[in-house]
């Protein structure tokens, strides 16, 4: 891990010069021009003052550091087959540790996914094919590919595929709850 580059990325994103945040944390310009060329390292306790300044803590600094990968290939996906015909793929892995979870749900005719109860946050979902039917409280919407909805979890909710086709579908949720 480069911590420098880390420490300047943040200074950077929080509108900082050198100079603010070395006046923030009583160091001089030239020490944090040092760490940002990772040419000397900080003590434990001078790293956790300048990421103090910066809004930040060690665990989400370095957390960062492990959570940088853009791209998810084919291997990367964790799949889970339920036990009522439905299958859900996890695209992005350990998404349940971020602030949304993007999954991919394969419905098999005639299933439904588990009922959701009311909770915090959004939810999202793109039918990729098939159709579904979208039970959310005492609504009842037909959504068909190419279709999205999108809705605030504050109902009980659940999907169906109310056909002898397979659908497949694209779902958000923030904050995760799958």
């Amino acid at each position: 891990m480069n911590i420098g580059e880390n420490l300047k990325r943040i200074r950077i994103a929080n509108s900082l010069t050198q100079q603010e945040l070395a006046d923030r944390c009583e160091l001089t310009k030239g020490y944090i021009s040092q760490l940002e060329r990772d040419l000397t390292s900080p003590s434990i306790a001078t790293l956790t003052d300048i990421l103090e300044c910066l809004g930040t803590d060690l665990a989400s600094f370095f957390n960062e550091a492990i959570d940088s990968k853009i791209v998810f290939k084919e291997e990367d996906i964790f799949v889970k087959e339920s036990d009522d015909n439905y299958i859900i793929n996890w695209i992005i892995p350990n998404a349940q540790k971020n602030k949304m979870e993007p999954i991919l749900v394969e419905l098999k005719s005639y299933a439904k996914t588990k009922l959701d109860e009311p909770h915090e946050g959004e939810e999202f979902g793109y039918v990729l094919s098939g159709s579904v039917m979208l039970n959310y409280g005492n609504q009842l919407y037909k959504v068909k590919k190419g279709e999205s909805f999108y809705f605030k979890p504050n109902k009980n909710h659940y999907i169906e595929n109310a056909s002898k086709n397979p659908a497949r579908i694209i779902w958000v949720c923030t904050p995760p709850s799958f």
